[in-house]
C-alpha cells in the first residue's frame, strides 16, 4: 500500500504526458519533424539553466519563464523555416538549433556548482518526486492546449497532414503550443523521457492503425502500459524511473523492426 500510494502520482503524471505527447507526436511524425521535440526540449533546458546562474531555485518562476520564452523565439524560427523548406531542410535547422542549445547547456553548467547533478535531471527528469500539486498544474496548461488544439483541429490537421494547404500563423501557433507543453515537460520527465513519449507510441502506432482516433488509442494504451510496467521495475530494482522508463519505450520499436521483418518474410 506505502508503494501505491508513493508510485500514483507519478504514474498519473506519466499518463498526462502520453495523452498529450501522443496526440503532438502524430502531427510531428506528420510533418517529418521527429527531432523538434528534442530541439525544443533543449532551447527550454537552456533557459531554466541560464536561469540558475542568478535564481538557484530548480522550480522557480523565472527560470520557467525564461525557457518558455526560449521556446516561442524557436517555434517562430522553425515555423517561419517552413517555408524555405527547399532550400534550408526544416530537419536540418532542428539538429542545428539542439547541437546549440546542447553546447550553450555545457558552457553554461561549466559555471555552476552542482552543473552535473543538474545536467542528469535536464535528461531524465525527476518525475518520481512528482506531487498532487505538479499534478494539478501540469494538468490545467495540458488542458488549455488540448482545448486550443480541439477548437481548431481542421486548421492544425490541415497543416500537419497537408502542408500544401497550410498558413504561417498556424505553423507558429503549433509550435508555440508544443513549446509550451515542452517546457512544462521537461522540467518534469527530462528531455529524453519527453522525446520517448512523444515519438514511440505515435510510431508505432502507425504499425496497426491507419486512422487518427485508432493510432491515438493505440498510443495511449502502450503508454499506459510501459508506464506502469516501469514505474514498478524502477522501484523494485532501485533504478532511476526515468532512465527505466526510456530504455522500455525506445526498446519496442528497435525489437519490432526484426520481429516484423522475420514475420513478413515468412509469408
Amino acid at each position: 500500500m506505502d508503494a501505491i500510494q508513493f508510485l500514483l502520482a507519478p504514474f498519473v503524471m506519466c499518463l498526462l504526458l502520453v495523452v498529450i505527447h501522443c496526440y503532438l507526436g502524430l502531427h510531428v511524425l506528420a510533418r517529418g519533424v521527429v527531432f523538434v521535440d528534442l530541439s525544443l526540449a533543449q532551447v527550454a533546458s537552456f533557459g531554466a539553466t541560464v536561469a540558475l546562474l542568478w535564481d538557484p531555485e530548480h522550480e522557480s518562476s523565472t527560470g520557467y519563464f525564461i525557457a518558455l520564452t526560449g521556446t516561442f523565439i524557436a517555434a517562430a524560427i522553425f515555423a517561419m523555416a517552413r517555408r524555405f523548406e527547399k532550400k534550408l531542410p526544416q530537419e536540418a535547422l532542428i539538429g542545428i538549433t539542439y547541437a546549440f542549445a546542447s553546447a550553450a547547456v555545457v558552457l553554461v553548467i561549466d559555471k555552476l556548482a552542482h552543473g552535473a547533478e543538474h545536467l542528469k535531471e535536464a535528461l531524465i527528469g525527476q518525475i518520481l518526486w512528482v506531487t498532487w500539486s505538479d499534478v494539478l498544474k501540469t494538468f490545467l496548461i495540458y488542458s488549455v492546449v488540448g482545448v486550443i488544439h480541439w477548437k481548431f483541429r481542421d486548421k492544425f490537421l490541415r497543416n500537419s497532414f497537408h502542408s500544401e494547404h497550410g498558413h504561417w500563423f498556424w505553423d507558429f501557433l503549433f509550435y508555440a503550443l508544443f513549446g509550451v507543453v515542452i517546457t512544462s515537460s521537461t522540467s518534469i520527465a527530462g528531455v529524453l523521457l519527453v522525446f520517448s513519449f512523444l515519438i514511440v507510441p505515435a510510431a508505432l502506432s502507425s504499425l496497426f492503425a491507419t486512422s487518427i482516433a485508432k493510432r491515438l488509442l493505440f498510443g495511449w494504451l502502450l503508454g499506459a502500459v510501459v508506464s506502469l510496467l516501469g514505474m514498478i521495475l524502477s522501484y523494485k530494482l532501485d533504478l532511476p524511473v526515468g532512465a527505466v522508463l526510456v530504455v522500455l519505450l525506445t526498446s519496442l520499436p528497435i525489437l519490432a523492426v526484426p520481429v516484423l521483418f522475420l514475420t513478413r518474410s515468412r509469408v
